[in-house]
């Protein structure tokens, strides 16, 4: 599959709109209820939150045939170079071709300062937890999390860079 990733545009935010609400409703069916999914969904992904992501973190995007079929949204080095994945989806018939570990590589290549990236991971999600731990990601703590309501096993995972 030929693919490409770059620093994502203002003119892409309908796609990954789009990229976030299918995967999050593929990836968290049965584990978070979907008016909880539609309600973080509105806010986490709204034009304006967007607009802050641009400005305020690195935003990538993978795109095949001119259609953005996944992300990642990185966080900046903070003092001491760590980092924060704080996103990275793909349209679920995407997943497995390493769009996914390109997104994650090119995040870190930009990224050079960085010391350490760390993630939270929801612990039902296996194929996200599959992923961080085949790409050198270590378990560092497990906790409740109140998602708006809804108690979800979250575990925060660390890359050493």
């Amino acid at each position: 599959m030929i693919f490409s990733i770059r620093e994502m545009e203002i003119k892409d935010i309908p796609q990954v709109q789009y990229v976030a609400k299918t995967s999050w409703n593929t990836t968290y069916e049965g584990i978070i209820p979907l008016a909880i999914q539609a309600k973080f969904i509105s806010v986490a992904y709204s034009d304006d939150m967007m607009h802050r992501r641009l400005n305020h973190s690195l935003m990538l995007v993978a795109e095949t045939d001119d259609r953005v079929v996944g992300f990642a949204n990185f966080s900046p080095v903070r003092e001491g170079g760590d980092v924060e994945l704080s996103a990275i989806y793909l349209l679920e018939e995407y997943q497995g071709n390493g769009i996914g570990t390109s997104l994650l590589q090119e995040g870190i290549k930009k990224l050079n300062l960085a010391k350490a990236l760390f993630i939270h991971v929801e612990k039902e999600n296996q194929i996200g937890r599959n992923f961080y731990t085949a790409k050198g990601f270590q378990v560092i703590k497990e906790f409740d999390d109140d998602f708006d309501g809804h108690i979800l096993k979250t575990v925060r995972m660390e890359l050493k860079l």
